[in-house]
């Protein structure tokens, strides 16, 4: 009994933390302040930057899908002032060959080689991309005014470009929403991250935002004013990027709150309603999934906090507790999923005799029937912001998907406290990264010739 109230307990609070989150949601959208503008597709597609553009995209072992990333950008990112910077491993030829087939020789496209074997880590393939910019800059005379982050699978938004150009110069940071596209052949395991995003990307992240606080950088579709890059670099010796972070990402934006940056996290869409986004596939198998959720929560929850600590306003600390509390939800969900059912087969078996049976005691009760009300309405918005995005029929599927996320989040919960006691230890941070088998203008294009 004890352990399920211990466990009954700190939902309750996880509860009401998520309510706090959502009526502060509903405030943001009575007074305006979560309002999507609507942009003229005219206004922000294939019009000339104001200056430089510099595109990171780190690579290890993407052959796969970086041929279609590079040349769905080049085509829907028509601007001259654009440079994609595009980092190989030395050790990763075929990469490397897809990399220069794909740029056909545009101009725009420069092909940086590590002078190390991979994989190292993803923020010291992108350190070395800032050191390329800085030699192109050092050689041009010209400096680039924003760098942008993406990842080789990334299916990029023809307005996305224009739009971060322009945010950038009344922000050092700016964080563009992620659709995690559901595909049709993995519609649990890679269908729970598009309810993830859609709800995280359009309430969470809009909250954080309206309240002022520090955006916190999903890797991808994300903007750095140069100036700031820079500032960043001279903080770390020279390389902004933190190499010993398994969430550099992550870090990226609470490091430039703390530099006294200013962020934001940028939901437009365009007139016919598209939300402009970064959209990508998701892994698609249940042990792929949980070993990049374990880096996410190794990083984000344990990490982060040795390598950050906190700081903030008392709404920021808020907020970065939010982030920080996987590893306990994992223990309490893995509790609930334990003695929930057994609680109900006792109160079975022992009805009506004289065995005192846990579920009567009222406090218990009462925690239970809440937790049970509060778990309904977690399903309630997780099916709304889906079905928003994607239709009824994914909204629904998000319901039984609430289930697949949990066990994913209670498996990469143990697996990351186990790998944050091996670093504890002296284990060495590796690029564990997640690879990638399909890009989602190849999945289009099948679609369109079917």
């Amino acid at each position: 009994m004890e352990l399920l109230l211990f466990a009954a307990v700190f939902i309750a609070i996880g509860m009401i933390d998520e309510l706090a989150v959502d009526f502060a949601y509903l405030w943001c959208r009575i007074t305006g302040r979560a309002h999507t503008p609507r942009v003229i597709r005219d206004s922000v597609e294939d019009v000339p930057l104001g200056g430089m553009a510099a595109v990171f995209i780190p690579t290890w072992r993407e052959d796969a899908v970086i041929g279609a990333t590079l040349a769905h950008a080049l085509e829907v990112w028509p601007q001259r002032e654009l440079r994609l910077y595009v980092g190989c491993y030395r050790n990763d030829a075929e990469t490397i060959a897809s990399v220069v087939a794909a740029a056909r020789a545009d101009e725009r496209v420069r092909l940086v080689v590590l002078g190390a074997d991979g994989p190292t880590s993803k923020a010291h393939c992108l350190n070395r991309l800032y050191q390329a910019l800085r030699e192109d800059e050092a050689r041009s005379g010209s400096k680039a005014h924003m760098v942008v982050l993406h990842d080789a699978e990334d299916m990029v938004d023809r307005a996305a470009l224009p739009l971060l150009d322009r945010a950038t110069g009344h922000a050092d940071f700016v964080q563009l929403p992620v659709m995690a596209l559901p595909p049709s052949d993995s519609r649990w395991i890679a269908g729970h991250y598009a309810d993830e995003f859609a709800e995280a990307h359009a309430k969470n992240m809009v909250v954080r935002d309206a309240l002022g606080c520090a955006i916190p950088g999903a890797g991808v579709g994300c903007a750095i004013a140069r100036g700031m890059l820079d500032r960043l670099a001279r903080q770390e010796g020279g390389q902004p990027f933190a190499v010993t972070a398994l969430t550099e990402d992550y870090e990226l934006g609470l490091r430039i709150d703390a530099l006294g940056g200013s962020s934001r996290f940028l939901r437009a869409r365009t007139e016919d309603g598209r939300l402009i986004a970064t959209r990508a596939y998701f892994p698609s198998e249940l042990v792929t999934s949980v070993r990049q959720k374990t880096r996410w929560v190794h990083g984000i929850a344990l990490q982060s906090w040795d390598r950050l600590g906190w700081s903030g306003s008392l709404v920021q600390r808020c907020m970065t507790l939010r982030d920080r509390r996987g590893p306990l939800a994992a223990l309490l969900l893995f509790i609930a999923y334990l003695l929930v059912p057994a609680t109900l087969v006792s109160s079975l078996v022992f009805q009506g005799s004289d065995v005192a049976n846990a579920a009567d005691a009222p406090l218990l009760r009462m925690l239970l029937i809440a937790t049970f009300a509060g778990l309904l309405w977690r399903i309630a918005m997780r099916v709304l912001f889906t079905t928003r995005e994607f239709g009824i029929a994914e909204g629904l599927r998000s319901i039984p998907r609430v289930l697949v996320s949990n066990v994913i989040a209670i498996m990469s919960g143990r697996r990351a406290l186990m790998a944050y006691i091996r670093t504890l230890r002296g284990a060495p941070v590796v690029w564990d990264k997640t690879e990638h088998k399909v890009h989602p203008t190849i999945v289009i294009t099948r679609e369109k010739t079917a």
